[in-house]
């Protein structure tokens, strides 16, 4: 399939992508911003899309795959930030020595991680995607995947102890 033919077989799909992305976000300016993404996307991996197959599956699996991500990114930064806030909104606060003894036993046991997990480990934990850690570090998607289970059980047995 010539890129022609692709661009437009996207096009006249795309108008199709919009209630889709609306039921999603329920909200009309995230949704165009979704739309927008998938189609970026989807021209970024043409070279993934196999002619003759149902587009606009394809293109919906990619919005809704989009959506999946962005949504467990927020959730992440949404924790971190109500503790921020949490800290600011009480300068008098101060955490108690245990509290303090915790956060350095956990940053203490991922930093002594092996370094095959810890790089992987710690990309995560800053909110990076699967996709993005395995591209960023040059590994296949199930190495990354396998490397931050087995680094989560270290840490877990860490910690319990």
């Amino acid at each position: 399939m010539s890129i022609q033919e692709f661009n437009s077989l996207l096009l006249s799909n795309a108008d199709g992508l919009k209630p889709f992305a609306i039921t999603l976000t329920r909200d009309t300016e995230m949704a165009k911003d979704l739309c927008q993404e998938t189609l970026c996307k989807a021209l970024a991996h043409r070279d993934k899309y196999e002619a003759g197959t149902n587009i606009k599956a394809w293109l919906t699996t990619i919005m809704r795959n989009i959506f999946i991500n962005d949504y467990r990114r927020a959730g992440r930064k949404k924790v971190v930030e109500s503790a921020i806030q949490h800290f600011n909104a009480n300068p008098a606060y101060s955490p108690s020595p245990d509290r303090n003894m915790l956060l350095k036993e956990i940053n203490r046991a991922i930093y002594n991680l092996p370094s095959i997990f810890k790089t992987a480990c710690i990309l995560y934990l800053e909110g990076y995607k699967y996709q993005e850690i395995a591209v960023a570090l040059d590994e296949p998607l199930g190495t990354i995947k396998s490397r931050i289970h087995f680094a989560r059980k270290m840490l877990k047995k860490q910690i319990e102890r």
